[in-house]
Formats: C-alpha cells, structure tokens, sequence
C-alpha cells in the first residue's frame, strides 16, 4: 500500500513539473512578445527572466533531489529483497535439513525400542508371578507410548509437507483402537486422572471397514496426548460411535472429552488457523505445563485428508471436547441387519435442523427420518431464523456452536418472530460438550431440551414423541 501510494504521489510531481515547465514557457514568449512590442523594456525583461531562473533553479533542486531520494530507495528494496530471497533459500536448507534429521533420528529411536518390546513379548513367556507381570506390562505400555511418540513426530512432518496419500485397509477399530487407548490409560493414571474409552455399535452389526487406520490413530494420539497435558484432575473419556450405517458405509464419530483448563472462545475460533496450537502463545501456560499442545492443526489436516471435519466446543477452566466423523465403506464379515424398525412418527412431522457440520447432518438425518421425521437442514443460525420465517416445522434441533450466528442467538431471533409466539415451536439444544454453563444458557435462552452427542436413540425417541402431536 505504501508503495502504491509512494507511486502515486511521484506522478503527481512529475505533472506538477511539467506544468511548470509549460508555464515557464509560455511566460518567456509572453515577455519576447511585449518586449518586441515594445510595451516593457530591456531592463524589465532581464530582470524578469533573471527572476525566472533562480525560480526554475529552485524547483529543479527540488525535483532532482526527489528523485535521487526515489532511487536512493528503490535500491535499497532492492537490495533487501536479494537479502530476502537468500534467506529464504537458507531456510528451505535448513527445513530439508531438519527433515534428514528427524528421519534419521526416528529410525535410531525406533530400532532400540523395537528391541527393548521384543525382549519384554520374551519375557512374559516366561513365568513370571503376578506382580512381575504387572511390571511388564507397564513396560510394554510405556514403550509402546514412547514408541508412538516418535511416530507422531516423523508422521506430523510429513503432513506439514503436504505429501499424503490414505493407505485403505480393512480395520476392526474395536480391535485396533483398544490396545491405543490402553497405552494412554496407564498415562493418565500416572497423572491422577480417571480414563475410560468405550465403543457403541449394534451387537447384529459387526464389520469391518476400510479406513487408514494409522492416520486415525495419529489423529486420536494426538488429541488424547493434549487432553491429558492439559487436564490436572477429573477424567479423558473416549467415545468411539459405530451406531449409525447408510447403506453400505459406516458413518464413525469418534469423541475425546476432557475435564481439563480448556480454552476461551476466541482461542476457539483461531485453534485450526495457525500452523501451531493456540497454547504456544502464551509463555506462562507453557512453562507451567511443560509445553504447548502439539498436533491439533496436523489433526485438523488429516482428518479432512479422510472426508471429516474436526470440531471443537470448550469452556475454559471446565474442559474440552473435541470430535469427528468418518464416512468409510464396509468390508467383509458385513451381516444384513435387521428389519427396518417401524417409525414413531406415522404423522407427517416436520423437522428444522440447524448444523454446520456435514458429516453431522448424515448423521442426524439417518437418525430422524429412522423414526419418520421429514427434515430440512441450514449450516448455521441465520439461516436457521430466515427459513423458521418462511417454512412451517414442528420441531427445530440446534447445534449451539455455529459460524456467524450461534445456537443461542438464533432460539432468541426465532422466538421473536410472530409465527413462534402463536405456535411455540419446540426447539432442542445440540451439543457434544453438555458442560453446565451450556445447560444454564440453553434454559436462559428459552431451549426446551437439551440433546448430548452421541444422540442416543432412545432419549431421541422420548423427546419426539414426547413433543408430537401424535399420542405416544
């Protein structure tokens, strides 16, 4: 901006010039033609042209100096951008550098400690009593853990190199993911904190599914890896939700929830905008808990890599959650499931959902119109007061965190309206997070239910027809 101006302002001068010069000119040939006219005299004309000069001299001095001060600078951005351009070639140096460093710093890493399991998988062939088997299973755990560290090294630099393709394989998530989760639960409980992790599918739905199961894990490391570090007391729990399938795929939410010092909003809307955790910028928090959360932004990029969105509702000093869905295909060992359950809802029933998140729409729609709702979807609360306005629905569910309009502002826009006033619309707050503020401020905004993700269908099924027109 600063140049274009400096630009601008140069053109001007040099229109400013030209006039004068035109000026100058005309004002010579006026005096040659009054003095041939003989209506001034010689003395006069000399004088006048003397006077001339020393003004063309003064302005001249001016201009020359102006542009001398131009060059004198436009030299130096020149010299600065050279500077510029060899820094930045020293920096690519260095990254290149860096990334032959961790390379080969991780297979010096992994090699012992592929050793150290290895005599440990020996050792517990041997007999060994209780309390030695205990030992030894702590010892695998923890150098499973730190064997898991260094992956999430050397995998988040190849994500910030941006050069990642999904390996698609079939995956038991149950199997795979349990023994993961066992290796933080032992972490947690060395800090005080309680940990549990459990998986919802339906008992007649068991598959596998074809997913990338080590960025999945990458993911869930480090999200649980930051929900212990900032957590001092209460509990990690972790959700894996398999209840929902259409057709052939598997939508898959997986959930990672946290007591911990969670975070302000406005830390909440720039989390995934910076190529580091939002904690880094702030010394104090670092030095108290030993450094800043590492691995959301990479989390974020690899979960888009899969087809999902990575979401986030906290409240500071209460906790975090943060959770995403997966859409994978179904593979082997698939069963027919059950026939289709009879709906709840033999009447038409309306439906306005308010939800951002499009992986969670899938989810939601998959869910009501099982039970013979007729939905129609926005993406965030303005919509969601414009369409209430124009549409008739019999029920409004409404994420509370949203872009440009939250959940709570819209309940407010929408029971202003007329129509609400005369029909009382029921409208049902939707959360991943049930902290207690967000509770408080759902009933202070006239909510009339309060929905927790993962949606139970049971408590979905008493809240439509508790508020249906149809007797249950």
């Amino acid at each position: 901006m600063s140049l274009f101006l400096r630009f601008v302002r140069s053109i001007k001068k040099r229109r400013v010039l030209s006039f004068f010069i035109f000026i100058s000119i005309v004002t010579i040939l006026l005096g040659g033609y009054l003095f041939l006219e003989k209506k001034i005299n010689l003395e006069t004309i000399a004088l006048f042209l003397f006077l001339l000069t020393i003004i063309q001299v003064f302005v001249l001095q001016y201009f020359f100096k102006n542009q001398l001060k131009n060059d004198t600078i436009q030299s130096n951005l020149n010299e600065r951008i050279n500077q510029l351009k060899e820094n930045l070639s020293e920096s690519d140096r260095m990254v290149e550098h860096k990334s032959i460093y961790l390379t080969n710093m991780s297979y010096e890493v992994r090699t012992p400690l592929s050793t150290v399991l290895g005599m440990l998988n020996m050792l517990k062939q041997t007999n060994l009593d209780g309390d030695q088997k205990a030992q030894v299973e702590i010892a695998e755990y923890s150098s499973k853990h730190l064997l898991q560290l260094v992956n999430m090294v050397t995998d988040n630099t190849d994500v910030k190199e941006g050069d990642l393709d999904l390996n698609l394989l079939a995956v038991d998530l149950k199997s795979d993911l349990s023994h993961l989760f066992k290796v933080f639960e032992f972490q947690a409980w060395e800090k005080g904190l309680e940990f549990d992790f459990k998986f919802l599918h339906e008992e007649k739905d068991k598959f596998s599914v074809l997913g990338d199961s080590a960025k999945i894990q990458q993911v869930l490391i480090n999200l649980i890896n930051n929900a212990i570090k900032f957590t001092n007391s209460g509990r990690i729990s972790i959700i894996v939700d398999q209840t929902i399938s259409i057709g052939e795929d598997q939508i898959v939410t997986f959930y990672i929830k946290d007591t911990g010092i969670g975070m302000r909003q406005e830390e909440v809307k720039r989390i995934f905008n910076n190529a580091s955790n939002v904690y880094d910028s702030d010394t104090s928090m670092m030095r108290y808990y030993k450094g800043g959360g590492i691995g959301l932004s990479i989390s974020h990029q690899l979960v888009k890599l899969m087809g999902g969105d990575l979401k986030l509702e906290s409240k500071e000093n209460e906790g975090s959650t943060f959770y995403f869905s997966l859409q994978l295909k179904k593979t082997l060992n698939i069963q027919i499931e059950g026939g289709e359950q009879a709906p709840i809802l033999l009447d038409k029933f309306s439906v306005l959902v308010a939800e951002d998140n499009r992986m969670n729409q899938k989810v939601i729609k998959f869910l009501l119109e099982r039970q013979g709702a007729d939905c129609t979807f926005v993406k965030n609360g303005i919509e969601a007061v414009e369409l209430y306005k124009i549409l008739d629905f019999d029920m409004v569910f409404m994420d509370i965190y949203m872009p440009d309009m939250d959940g709570y502002q819209a309940t407010k826009s929408i029971q202003a309206t007329e129509k609400y006033i005369i029909n009382k619309t029921p409208i049902i707050a939707v959360s991943a997070s049930a902290f207690e503020e967000d509770i408080v401020n759902a009933k202070l905004a006239g909510i009339d239910e309060f929905l927790a993700k993962p949606i139970e269908t049971e408590k979905l099924k008493e809240l439509l027809i508790k508020y249906s027109k149809k007797d249950s």
